[in-house]
């Protein structure tokens, strides 16, 4: 049977180059870590052109797994960073993790798993 998880995983969309500053604040926040990954929008606003030759703008999505205990402190700092109250800053939301595994880094091993 698996057991409530501590965690949640707040991801955050933003122009590329924009999310080391945002994982900057997140870490002054509390945050330990993140992943940075590296993406394209395909929304509805995506759609520019250059002489007209469609350009696909390049996002960066970070991710950073966080004890629910400090959710909310990082998430503000995270949209304080990345101005994302503004238009067109980019966008974060929080995710529910039910499971997680192989975090040893915290001096005890982590698991959703009951032994």
């Amino acid at each position: 049977m698996l057991s409530e998880s501590r965690f949640q995983l707040i991801v955050v969309v933003v122009e590329t180059g924009r999310a080391s500053a945002i994982m900057e604040a997140a870490r002054a926040a509390g945050a330990e870590g993140g992943t940075i990954l590296h993406g394209r929008g395909v929304g509805i606003h995506e759609h520019s052109k250059f002489f007209g030759i469609p350009i696909e703008p390049e996002k960066e999505i970070l991710m950073i797994l966080i004890e629910k205990t400090h959710t909310e402190v990082v998430l503000e700092a995270v949209v304080m960073a990345g101005e994302l109250n503004e238009p067109g800053k980019g966008i974060a939301f929080v995710l529910d993790v039910s499971e997680v595994e192989g975090i040893v880094h915290m001096g005890t091993i982590v698991s959703s798993f009951r032994e």
